[in-house]
């Protein structure tokens, strides 16, 4: 390079930096949700369907690592994604991710064997582990962080309408026999093709993020790629499977061990790499995106916890249908979406940030300390305040810790900073989910057992089932041949012929006798609780009074899970107030790297011409103008008008 080409190029890195007129920020503003929406509805939609999906492939005892491939795999891409990201460009992984993620859809839908389901959602899951992190990270390439925030909002609405969505979807699909000839479930899958196609054609038509002008040499971080497959894989698939494993299982045991070793080793791998690293050591130096990642992990822990157990206590405590419970969940992405967009147009116009993380975590601890109060004969309304209130606290959180982590790193670390953001969110969730699927579960046997040795209760159901009317009717069916008919048919037996147990004087005076012959926990319900085997469809629409302790069972179960997020919630709300708040940077990624990389030409240029050479390389204002374009809308880092 001359010295006359070594100070154009200068002067030309730094003026053209990252300019896209409002046209194309918003067209591909929508490529990205898109993208996002598809990762997101596949989190969700398998969960209405998969019964039809392994009773057709034959495959129902394999069912679980449909959906156990699918987390793993985007879970694991997730931090790779950011960091190549860094390395190759946004777009070409962006690409790629989208591609993939089509691909893995087409082959699920066309698959033959349960097993070769869950190797394609694997596929899948590549994808979705770019669809997931990438989409904010382009977002922090395009926009400054005061401007990132009104954006982001927008995203998370998308996120929220999936996840309501997605079990409605799978529903319907799974319903349908045939669809254009095709087997409902497979349309499951089949749907994520259009959309793929329609993100892809958007991004490549208009994400064209300028190429870093300055090459420097970097390293692969492949050992880091390797060890944190090691370090997450096990450990996630414990938290899965550990439940019908066994805690404490040679399985689990030897998941725990590896995970350990994996995590060992994957530190040691990155203090080695240093800057090159996947997840680089020196992002931990910042306060605030140390407490900003525990505070990703504390979050997703309390909202898979919440988006888990609730639509769980719907449907076994309320009866409702998968659908029906997704529907119910709406308060919770109600409050998502205003307080996403609210604070997002806050944090734009303030470009303050602090007060979120408290007032969210704020909010969540005082929906979970409502959820903690429900009992099987809960008004809905209970339950939506609650939810409200933990949506309220969600949107406030999400994005505003994701711009913490980016705005406390530099603009050569956006891709990084972002995936790691959302790669421990998700670690969160799935030990969230883990944890309190095993609190309820564990739980809820010893809960029914109770039931059945209170005497209010007891005297209930068995004066219920005792009782010819209620005995036979349709909807009763199902509980008496499964509980019931074991209890009181040796009741009948030994019973005169002239007692008419459909007279309640004399059905009191039978059950009153029964009462006085059982001592306190000696009934206990052990054979009702193993009678269940998975199964509680016998539940739906039953007798209140048969049904009751069981209703009552599954219900302080779940509130014991509840009292667990709720400690989590609490400690994030505690931590909270340690979340250092940078002030927010003015450029976007790409200018700041335009400017710097501007910077070092000039130096390069100075040096080969061995005079000072200072071209224009002072702080441009985010609105100064493209020179020679004199739309307002094409100016640097400009916000585009919704």
């Amino acid at each position: 390079m001359s010295r006359v080409d070594a100070a154009t190029r200068a002067k030309e890195v730094h003026e053209s930096g990252g300019i896209m007129t409002h046209r194309q920020i918003l067209f591909v503003l929508y490529g990205l949700m898109a993208g996002m929406f598809l990762s997101a509805l596949d989190q969700t939609v398998v969960g209405t369907s998969i019964r039809t999906i392994a009773d057709d492939l034959n495959g129902l005892s394999q069912q679980a690592w449909v959906t156990t491939a699918y987390l793993i795999v985007s879970t694991i891409a997730t931090p790779i994604y950011g960091k190549l990201s860094d390395i190759f460009g946004r777009r070409p992984l962006f690409i790629f991710a989208i591609s993939i993620f089509i691909i893995g859809s087409v082959a699920s839908g066309f698959s033959t064997s349960i097993l070769e389901l869950a190797g394609f959602r694997a596929i899948q899951g590549i994808g979705a582990g770019g669809l997931m992190a990438l989409p904010l990270a382009i977002m922090g390439d395009m926009l400054a962080p005061r401007e990132r925030a009104k954006y982001q909002g927008y995203f998370l609405a998308v996120f929220g309408i999936s996840s309501v969505i997605g079990p409605l979807i799978g529903g319907l699909f799974a319903g349908a026999p045939y669809i254009l000839f095709i087997n409902g479930w497979r349309w499951v899958f089949l749907i994520n093709i259009p959309i793929g196609i329609i993100a892809l054609a958007m991004v490549l038509r208009f994400l064209h993020l300028p190429k870093r002008s300055i090459n420097r040499s970097v390293r692969i971080d492949w050992w880091g790629a390797t060890t944190v497959i090691i370090a997450v894989a096990p450990l996630l698939l414990v938290a899965e499977q550990g439940r019908d494993w066994g805690w404490d299982s040679a399985g689990s045991v030897a998941c725990y061990i590896v995970g350990v070793l994996g995590i060992i080793a994957f530190i040691v791998s990155e203090r080695l790499m240093g800057d090159d690293a996947l997840i680089p050591l020196k992002l931990f130096k910042s306060p605030t995106f140390s407490v900003a990642t525990i505070l990703g992990v504390l979050v997703g822990f309390g909202m898979f916890g919440a988006i888990s157990t609730v639509p769980l206590y719907l449907q076994l405590v309320k009866g409702s249908t998968p659908t029906e419970s997704g529907f119910q969940l709406l308060p919770m992405i109600l409050g998502l979406m205003i307080s996403s967009i609210v604070s997002g147009q806050l944090i734009s116009r303030t470009g303050r940030y602090k007060l979120f993380p408290i007032l969210g975590t704020g909010f969540m601890v005082v929906g979970f300390l409502i959820f903690t109060t429900i009992t099987a004969d809960s008004n809905y309304l209970v339950l939506a305040s609650a939810m409200l209130l933990v949506g309220l606290g969600l949107g406030q959180l999400m994005q505003t810790l994701t711009i913490a982590s980016q705005n406390s790193v530099g603009p050569r670390d956006i891709g990084v900073a972002t995936s790691s953001s959302t790669f421990f969110r998700q670690v969160g969730g799935t030990l969230g989910v883990a944890v309190i699927f095993s609190v309820v579960f564990s739980v809820v046997g010893g809960n029914i057992k109770s039931n059945f040795s209170n005497r209010g209760t007891l005297r209930a159901a068995l004066d219920a089932a005792l009782n010819p009317a209620v005995a036979s009717a349709p909807n009763n069916r199902g509980i008496m041949t499964k509980i019931y008919n074991a209890i009181v048919d040796p009741i009948k037996q030994n019973l005169p012929a002239q007692v008419d147990l459909s007279n309640a004087g004399a059905r009191r005076q039978v059950v009153d006798s029964v009462l006085a012959r059982i001592t306190p926990g000696s009934t206990g319900g052990g054979g009702a609780t193993t009678s269940l085997d998975g199964n509680t469809s016998f539940l739906n629409n039953a007798n209140h009074a048969l049904a009751a302790p069981f209703l009552n069972g599954f219900s302080d179960a779940m509130v014991r899970g509840f009292w667990v997020s709720l400690i989590v919630v609490l400690v994030a709300f505690i931590l909270s107030f340690f979340l250092k708040a940078t002030p927010l940077r003015q450029k976007s990624a790409i200018q700041e790297v335009a400017d710097q990389d501007a910077a070092i030409l000039a130096t390069q240029a100075a040096e080969m011409m061995g005079a000072p050479l200072e071209p224009d390389t002072s702080e441009r204002d985010t609105d100064s103008v493209r020179p020679g374009d004199g739309s307002a809308d094409n100016r640097v880092g400009a916000s585009p008008k919704p």
